[in-house]
């Protein structure tokens, strides 16, 4: 079974091909595939500062809160 994906094109510079290329290389696999990993580590990394930030005083007051 053949599964077609949905695609568009995204235009970047020479050097940021080339070096998604080097990077597809690196991990075997597709350029595209490399895009997908970098996006979702890029998401990560943003996850990763959110939760890293202090709380508001209203996530306080939540986490606070009497269960009873």
């Amino acid at each position: 079974m053949l599964i077609c994906m949905q695609s568009t094109s995204v235009r970047i510079d020479t050097a940021t091909h080339d070096e998604l290329k080097r990077l597809a290389a690196e991990l075997n696999t597709t350029v595209g595939n490399t895009v997908t990993l970098a996006v979702r580590a890029l998401r990560q990394d943003r996850i990763g500062t959110d939760l890293a930030a202090p709380l508001r005083d209203d996530e306080i007051d939540w986490l606070d809160a009497d269960l009873g």
